[in-house]
This record gives C-alpha cells, structure tokens and sequence, in this order.
C-alpha cells in the first residue's frame, strides 16, 4: 500500500505559530516591519517572511535602530531590549510566547526574592541560545547556565539550588539532572526544583514515537538551526531506524521511495504546516501512484 500520512499533531507549537502570524498582521499594514533574530529556525519560514517584507536584524543592528517598529519572537528577550526600544522610541510587537514570559516572570520573582543572599539560580538549556539568554536577563546575568548533567560539578552543593530549564528541553533529561542535584545537596542547603518544560513540545514524544513506529519510513523536516527538530527527530529514529531528517522540501531522495510502502511526515515545532505538505507533494510526483491520507486533527 503506497500511502502518506501527515502527522497533523507536530509542526508548528502555539507560540511560533502566534509569531508567524503576527509577523503577517502587521506585514500587512504596510511600512517596514523589523525582526530581532530569525522569527522561528526555519530558514525557508524566514525567507518567506522576508519576501513580504519582514527585515531580521541582530541585537548590535537593534540598537543602532531608532522609531521603527520591531517585532519580537517567541523565544522572548531580556529586560534590556525593553529598555533599549523605550531608550529609541521603537514600538515593540511583542510576539513572545505566553509560556516563556511567564517563566521569565518566575525567574525573575526567585531572582528579586533571593539576590541577597548566596542562592545559585540554575537554569537547564543551551547556551547562547534566544531563550536561554532572555531568561539570564531577568537574573542580571547571574544565573548559571548548565547544558548537560556533567556541568552539573559547577554547582556549590553547600548553598541553595533553585532549578528552572529552558521550555524545550527533553523532560527525562531534566529530571535525570534534577535527581542528581537533589542527592548531591550538603548540610542545610535547600534544592528547589521548578519544573518548566512546555507540555506542547514534551507531550509531542509520546506521539511522535507512536505515529513514527506505525511507518516504514519517515521524513521529518525541520531548519538546520532547530535544536528542537533535532530532539524530536532522535525519537522517531529510536523507534524507526528508517528515519530521515530533512531542511527543505526537495531534499527528498528517491531511493527512499519503495512500492507498497507507508510513508509518515513529521516536523518540528518551528516546521509549518505547508512545509510538510510540500514534502507530500514532491513525494507523490517521484511515486504518482502515492496516496495521501486526509488525517483528521
């Protein structure tokens, strides 16, 4: 049976969708519309974006900026953007994801709350990456940053942990790290441990193995820069080993195209919707005798 399904549960998250959609709003309404940092780690979204309009400037360009608007993405930004676009009088679009801003909001409350005394905010997530540095922000800069449960040494087990991850890091992987700080913790030290993880990106796992595991070969699509595209594509790999990770819809090999095969595609949460039917497409012009299943969402 030579069929496609579309897994209709992954692509795009609210919070890059709600951007993506805002970014188009205001496209609309004419004049020049700036984006701090790429809108979503799509390249192909980006320049699609681009082409209507939409200019994606770096922090460095952002304050050499003076009375124009700027659109900000999901990821969120530090209080020190804020303070430079009042400093500049530029009118921020702010396309913040709900759930990163009310992290943003906890740190930042932990922060106040204990700067006094020898407290040691961690925070679980990449460094350098957009979220990562937006939630560092609401901390002065003083939070430690931890990427993998061997920076964990770093920590003075004698003085309190607070605990806080990155919205999109893998929920087992912070548990694991969670439970190692906690038997590690000395005297009257207290660990506190907040769990932040997105439930629109870890629920996706569960799915995602079963949608993937139901298939003879996966395609899953997602921009190079998506380190979430690559968490979600190892799991699909885990349980399908005919698994392929793909940045653009004609990156399709033919080889990969059998008869009587069933063909799952997948995306990350910064992978639209229409990216994934392009792939559906290209692969039915390379197998005309493909069919795509009308999945219900």
């Amino acid at each position: 049976m030579n069929k496609i399904e579309i897994d209709r549960q992954s692509g795009c998250c609210f919070g890059v969708a709600k951007a993506i959609s805002k970014a188009e709003e205001e496209l609309k309404k004419g004049g020049t519309l700036y984006c701090l940092g790429d809108i979503v780690h799509n390249n192909i979204e980006v320049e699609r974006l681009e082409k209507m309009g939409l200019i994606t400037i770096n922090h460095e360009q952002f304050k050499q900026l003076k009375n124009v608007r700027v659109l900000l993405r999901a990821h969120g930004e530090p209080p020190s953007t804020y303070e430079i676009a009042r400093e500049n009088n530029i009118e921020i679009i702010d396309a913040s994801c709900p759930v990163v801003l009310g992290l943003q909001k906890r740190i930042n409350k932990k922060y106040t709350h204990r700067a006094q005394d020898d407290a040691q905010i961690v925070i679980f997530g990449k460094r350098g990456h957009a979220e990562v540095n937006g939630l560092l922000g609401q901390t002065d800069e003083k939070a430690i940053i931890i990427e993998n449960k061997e920076e964990i040494n770093k920590l003075d087990f004698t003085r309190d942990i607070s605990l806080f991850s990155q919205t999109t890091k893998p929920l087992d992987g912070f548990q694991e790290i969670g439970d190692i700080i906690a038997s590690r913790m000395q005297g009257d030290a207290k660990f506190e441990f907040y769990d932040t993880i997105c439930r629109q990106v870890s629920n996706r796992v569960p799915n995602m193995q079963q949608f993937a595991a139901s298939k003879d070969l996966i395609i899953f699509i997602a921009g190079e820069k998506s380190s979430n595209g690559k968490v979600l594509f190892a799991e699909c790999k885990k349980v399908n080993p005919n698994s392929y990770l793909i940045h653009s819809p004609e990156e399709i090999d033919p080889g990969w195209i059998k008869e009587n095969i069933r063909i799952g595609i997948c995306g990350a949460t910064s992978t639209p919707m229409w990216q994934m039917e392009a792939v559906a497409e290209n692969i039915m012009k390379l197998q005309p005798s493909m069919q795509l299943e009308k999945a219900a969402f």
